[in-house]
């Protein structure tokens, strides 16, 4: 039985059109799965469908009978709850806090018992937290598991989740599909929005695949391929693999010896870590998110000082703007949002020449550099002057992709490249990375993905509670041995 419909919806931002006559059916108790480029209207959809939006036409029918979702409260009392990609939690709260907080309108407020109806809630639905814990000293899977509470906590039936597993570790993403199955069989109907085809083929019921705005086609997953999914995304035929380039390994470029780094917590997270990086090698670093890989990135970069130990750079790296950096988590630590297009591009050279003259920044001659950007990188953007908030995720990496290799870095740190990404931006991640191997970079390929590692790397290094605990050839290891090392450490 329909349970939810969308007809002909329609939304733009100036001459964007960003849903063009959308019409969706959803059956009550089923997991439907909404596939799409980025940029290709998926989350504006589901942010008309949570009341962030309005929609500029069409209608939304629960039940058969049409509602108007003004605001996301409307939308929870229509008993439709989203859980963002970007996690909506207050990290100095308990978890909760974070559940209950907004809801009620009692003076007093009998917090001790609160944590215990919210331990019995999580227990009964298989996903138990430790309820008085700062959200900030919780792992990603677990806060994922708080903001899928909250929505349960005020009585949503519709789940919407918005790209759930983009950052979640292998052994976090099988337990989230569990426990989307038994929701589904407790009789919740659940919006499962990604680009990760297999995930969706796994999961869901039904998939719905949207291209530029507009809706491709339905169907059940049981009848269709990845392959074939991936085609209807992009409009043409796509190759699922990577091919590796050869290339010729150079000089070190960069030597590490010994270090340790510390957490935000003042704790050691990277302990004697030690390791040789050559031109026109990719070294990938595999492991189960939280084990020190955004400290090791962050004291490659700088940004986090060695409480021991050194790190050497190669002659040619003494200028700074040899090293690009892209960080694992592209809105609060890769862009200003606020920021048009081109000033993001320009952050590391707005203090000089041609950008600055006489204290004052070039508007012209910054716009200029953000037109020929655009176009070199592949931005879908109409202008520079556009706000880096405004864009899609795959188009806001290419902008860091932008403004970190436009200089020709001879080292490059990527962590988490491609998480959240499309299939389409993905491969562009991975291809102008592989294009900077080519010319000679050496690259620092951080990320969770093991497929992906296994793809791009030359040489595998394991990190595990800080330290590597070993350096692998890619073309002779295996996936079982590089997840067995991943998890446990063990050789």
């Amino acid at each position: 039985m329909t349970y939810l419909r969308l007809e002909n919806i329609t939304k733009s931002f100036g001459n964007l059109i960003a849903n063009d006559n959308i019409n969706i059916s959803i059956v009550a108790g089923s997991i439907h799965g909404i596939l799409g480029e980025n940029g290709a209207g998926k989350t504006t959809l589901m942010n008309i469908l949570s009341g962030l939006y309005q929609p500029d036409l069409g209608q939304i029918y629960l039940e058969d009978k049409p509602i108007k979702i003004s605001s996301p409260s409307r939308a929870i009392n229509y008993g439709i709850g989203m859980i963002h990609q970007h996690f909506m939690l207050v990290p100095q709260l308990t978890a909760t806090e974070n559940i209950i907080l907004g809801t009620g309108r009692n003076f007093h407020l009998n917090l001790s018992a609160k944590y215990r109806e919210i331990k019995a809630m999580a227990k009964a639905y298989n996903l138990e937290i430790p309820t008085n814990v700062k959200i900030a000293n919780l792992s990603i899977g677990t806060q994922q598991r708080v903001e899928i509470l909250k929505v349960i906590y005020r009585q949503a039936k519709i789940l919407i989740l918005d790209e759930p597993t983009a950052v979640l570790t292998l052994v976090e993403v099988n337990y989230l599909l569990n426990i989307l199955r038994q929701l589904a069989r407790n009789n919740h109907t659940i919006i499962f929005i990604s680009h990760k085809l297999e995930e969706v083929i796994n999961v869901c019921d039904t998939v719905t695949v949207l291209r530029r705005g507009k809706v491709v086609d339905t169907m059940s997953t049981g009848v269709t391929t990845t392959h074939k999914l991936a085609e209807m995304m992009v409009g043409r035929e796509v190759n699922l693999t990577q091919e590796k380039i050869p290339t010729q390994k150079g000089n070190i470029v960069l030597e590490v010896k010994n270090i340790e780094v510390k957490n935000d917590l003042g704790l050691s997270a990277v302990h004697n870590l030690s390791f040789q990086l050559h031109s026109g090698e990719i070294l990938g670093v595999a492991g189960v998110d939280g084990n020190g890989q955004r400290e090791l990135a962050d004291g490659i970069n700088g940004l986090r000082s060695l409480e021991k130990g050194e790190i050497n750079f190669a002659d040619n790296l003494t200028d700074k703007f040899k090293v690009g950096y892209i960080p694992e988590d592209r809105q609060k630590m890769g862009l200003i949002l606020n920021f048009s297009i081109a000033r993001n591009l320009i952050l590391k050279l707005f203090k000089f020449l041609p950008f600055c003259s006489y204290g004052f920044l070039q508007s012209g001659v910054i716009n200029n550099y953000g037109k020929d950007a655009i176009e070199k990188f592949d931005i879908r953007a109409s202008h520079p002057q556009l706000k880096a908030g405004q864009l899609s995720g795959g188009n806001q990496q290419k902008i860091i992709l932008g403004r970190e290799l436009s200089g020709e870095p001879n080292l490059i740190v990527a962590m988490q490249p491609t998480r959240g990404l499309d299939i389409g931006a993905t491969k562009y991640v991975q291809q102008i990375l592989l294009a900077h191997k080519q010319k000679g970079a050496a690259i620092l390929y951080i990320s969770t993905e093991l497929e992906e590692i296994m793809a791009m790397s030359d040489r595998i290094a394991i990190i595990y509670e800080g330290k590597f605990v070993d350096i692998l050839d890619a073309a002779t290891a295996t996936v079982e041995q590089v997840g067995l090392l991943m998890t446990s450490g063990a050789k």
